[in-house]
């Protein structure tokens, strides 16, 4: 049992005995010979996540009857404003603003600042909304997030997605081959090496 306390407040180790099967034993011994510890080590670890897991705040999230008409509503928005003050005037006159929440961003109505859903689920994450708008949430406090999603030489999609293009079908050969058709079609090609 582990005891908070003692001398300058340091956490104290209080002996205890239990009983376990012994496959358990031996499957722990062998987790906790690959972990580098003991396995008392392993047993505080475990417990202290345990621990940490059931006083965890559940996640804040909002009623998806809400948040699909507000996705419908706003993402024109989201997806066609030019900065990110275009953005905050698009939404205000429809009633809403964004707001920093933790590492992201929160959408709150306007004038009452009453914090609605989080901006990732209107589909719209801040490192999204930050790489389309090339530029930080105005005053948002992670700064951190900044050099991760914005990379100098960065086209707005993290490194290793492969590109998009809008491409023609290559003409048809011979006979039995697919009619010609006006329809563009997607395709993805990864980028050149020199692209690297």
């Amino acid at each position: 049992m582990l005891t908070i306390g003692g001398q300058n407040g340091a956490m104290t180790l209080e002996r205890i005995e239990m009983k376990m099967h012994t496959d358990m034993l031996r499957a722990a011994s062998r987790i906790a010979r690959a972990r580098d510890v003991t396995v008392g080590q392993l047993v505080r670890d475990l417990l202290a996540r345990e621990i940490s897991r059931a006083h965890a705040k559940p996640p804040v999230r909002a009623d998806e009857r809400l948040v699909a008409p507000l996705r419908a509503r706003l993402a024109p928005d989201l997806a066609g404003a030019a900065d990110w003050g275009d953005l905050q005037a698009r939404l205000r006159a429809k009633g809403y603003i964004l707001r920093a929440a933790g590492g992201g961003l929160a959408l709150h109505d306007w004038p009452g600042d009453r914090r609605i859903c989080k901006a990732s689920e209107l589909g719209f994450s801040h490192a999204r909304l930050m790489r389309r708008l090339r530029a930080p949430f105005p005053g948002h406090p992670h700064a951190r997030l900044t050099e991760r999603h914005l990379a100098p030489d960065e086209k707005g999609a993290p490194e290793g997605t492969p590109e998009i293009a809008l491409t023609e079908p290559a003409e048809p050969d011979g006979p039995g081959a697919a009619p010609d058709t006006d329809q563009p079609f997607f395709s993805t090609r990864l980028p050149s090496v020199s692209a690297i």
